[in-house]
C-alpha cells in the first residue's frame, strides 16, 4: 500500500504521494490550488473538465473538494475504471466519452472554470485544433491547465544515457522526437507551448518545470532515506519557477488564463 501525507488544496487536505511521484505531484498540485483559489466563483465550487483524465487520478481529489468535476476521454475503460474509483470515494464525477477536439460538442461552450489538459497534446492529431476546442470550453476569467512532454529534458536525458545523436535529433526536430523508435509523438518547449496557446487567444499566466532534478537522480539515492527525499522535493518546488531550470523539466506545466470580457 503506498503511503501518502496530506497537502492543503483550497483550504482542505489533499493526499499526496510519497516516494518518485511526489515531486510530479506536488508541483502540479501547488499550481491547481493556487488558480482554484483565484478564478473560484462566488457563488460556490469551480466547474472543472478533465480531458483526457482516464481514471481520474485528479478528478476524483477534486470532486472530493467539492467541485463539479466532468472527466472526457476516448477510452470506455478509462471511464469505467473512473467511475469505479468515484464511486470508492463516495463522490460523482460526470464520465463523457470523447476527444479534446470534440469538446464543444459534447460540452458546449463556457462549460467549465478550468480545464485541464494534461499529457494529451503530445498524442492529438493537431494541436492547435485541440486548443482551440479547450479555449471555447473554459469561460471568460476560467484558466487552462496544460501538462506536455519537454523537448530539451528529452535531449539531457538521451545524452546522460551515451545516446548523443538522439538528443542531437531531439533538439533539431520540429515534432522533438529522436527517431523511430521514440514512442514519444511530439514534444514541447516553452517557446512552442506559449504560442500554441497565445495562438488560441489565451494569456499565458504561469509556467512551471515539473520533474527538473527528480528524473536524474538514482532510485537508490533516495530509498529509505526520508531527509534526502524532502531536500529533493524542496529543490523541485523551487526549481519550479526558476526562468532557467524550468525548461530543463521532464514536464512542462503551463496555465493559460481566458481573458473576462
Amino acid at each position: 500500500m503506498s503511503d501518502v501525507r496530506g497537502v492543503a488544496v483550497d483550504g482542505r487536505q489533499q493526499k499526496r504521494p510519497r516516494g518518485g511521484g511526489r515531486a510530479r505531484s506536488t508541483v502540479l498540485w501547488d499550481a491547481l490550488r493556487t488558480v482554484l483559489d483565484r478564478i473560484a466563483p462566488e457563488d460556490g465550487p469551480s466547474d472543472v473538465v478533465d480531458v483526457g483524465g482516464g481514471t481520474g487520478g485528479f478528478a476524483v481529489p477534486l470532486a472530493e473538494l467539492g467541485h463539479r468535476v466532468t472527466v472526457v476521454d476516448a477510452s470506455p475503460d478509462a471511464l469505467a475504471a473512473l467511475e469505479r474509483r468515484a464511486a470508492e470515494s463516495g463522490v460523482s464525477v460526470r464520465s463523457v466519452q470523447g476527444d479534446a477536439v470534440d469538446l464543444p460538442d459534447l460540452l458546449g461552450a463556457g462549460a467549465a472554470d478550468l480545464v485541464l489538459c494534461h499529457s494529451v497534446l503530445e498524442f492529438v492529431d493537431d494541436p492547435a485544433a485541440a486548443m482551440a476546442a479547450l479555449t471555447g470550453t473554459v469561460r471568460p476569467g476560467g484558466s487552462v491547465s496544460l501538462l506536455t512532454a519537454g523537448q530539451v529534458a528529452a535531449a539531457l536525458h538521451r545524452a546522460v544515457a551515451g545516446h548523443f545523436d538522439d538528443a542531437r535529433r531531439v533538439l533539431t526536430s520540429t515534432s522533438g522526437r529522436w527517431g523511430e523508435g521514440d514512442r514519444m509523438p511530439r514534444r514541447f518547449t516553452r517557446e512552442t507551448l506559449s504560442a500554441l496557446v497565445r495562438g488560441a487567444g489565451l494569456r499565458v499566466a504561469e509556467l512551471h518545470g515539473v520533474r527538473i532534478f527528480a528524473d536524474l537522480v538514482p532510485a537508490g539515492l533516495l530509498d529509505g532515506d526520508a531527509d534526502s527525499a524532502e531536500a529533493l522535493l524542496a529543490l523541485e518546488s523551487v526549481a519550479a519557477v526558476h526562468p532557467v531550470l524550468r525548461d530543463l523539466a521532464t514536464q512542462l506545466h503551463l496555465v493559460a488564463d481566458k481573458p473576462a470580457p
